[in-house]
């Protein structure tokens, strides 16, 4: 595991400051799968709960393979254990819906948010999500719902809130959830040359009322190829 510490600490600067006595949601996503995107929003959270006054949570928005979980578990040695789980959602609501909805023992609809749980991160101040698709029963299936509820309700009880957005070729879920993130960073692999693909994601973050306020260059050597800096502003 490469250390990138120091990597971090220059993400988490050139982001400023929230505003006084709010909580703020960074997205960390990326054009294609495979740059990076989880890597450093893993590596950004772990930065950031060292930092952060309250609580720091990685939310992963990948509702198939929760790899941040799976990341998380095989680095136990770095990061700490996790904890057993528990409910990540403060008021029962959730960024998904599970359709048609499961009824509990006593009759009453299961909530949404029972789906998705949270595990601490060793003795750290964090804490990651894992959308519990054992929890699923016959034909339901999962439906991303484009309201603030979820991030409301987390941000009386985190500092900061990482959100792991995966790639459009896998889900649209980081385009869909954009315009309640207080600032998304696209990571772009200094050894692709084509542009177009993060240029793109970038102008349908905006079009979807989301705010893309950094680039992270993985795998730069010194310094910001010249070729990626038609993404810059």
């Amino acid at each position: 595991m490469i250390d990138l510490s120091s990597e971090m600490a220059d993400l988490w600067a050139s982001l400023g400051s929230p505003a006084a006595g709010r909580s703020r949601i960074i997205q960390i996503t990326a054009a294609r799968t495979g740059e990076g995107a989880s890597t450093v929003a893993r590596e950004l959270a772990h930065y950031a709960a060292r930092k952060a006054g309250r609580s720091v949570w990685l939310v992963d928005l990948d509702l198939v393979t929760a790899a941040q979980h799976a990341a998380l578990s095989a680095q136990a040695r770095r990061y700490g254990e996790l904890s057993g789980p528990v409910q990540a959602s403060p008021d029962g609501s959730a960024f998904f819906t599970v359709e048609p909805p499961a009824q509990t023992a006593d009759g009453t609809t299961w909530p949404d948010g029972g789906y998705l749980a949270a595990h601490r991160v060793g003795s750290a101040r964090w804490w990651v999500t894992r959308f519990q698709r054992e929890r699923l029963v016959g034909r339901q299936s999962v439906r991303l719902v484009p309201t603030a509820d979820y991030w409301n309700a987390l941000r009386r009880f985190a500092e900061v809130i990482i959100v792991d957005g995966p790639a459009p070729d896998r889900s649209r879920a980081a385009l869909a959830l954009a315009p309640f993130m207080d600032q998304t960073v696209l990571v772009v692999s200094a050894d692709q040359a084509d542009v177009r693909a993060p240029a793109q994601l970038r102008d349908a973050i905006v079009g979807a009322g989301g705010q893309v306020t950094g680039l992270f260059f993985n795998r730069a050597v010194v310094e910001t190829p010249r070729f990626m800096k038609a993404l810059l502003p």
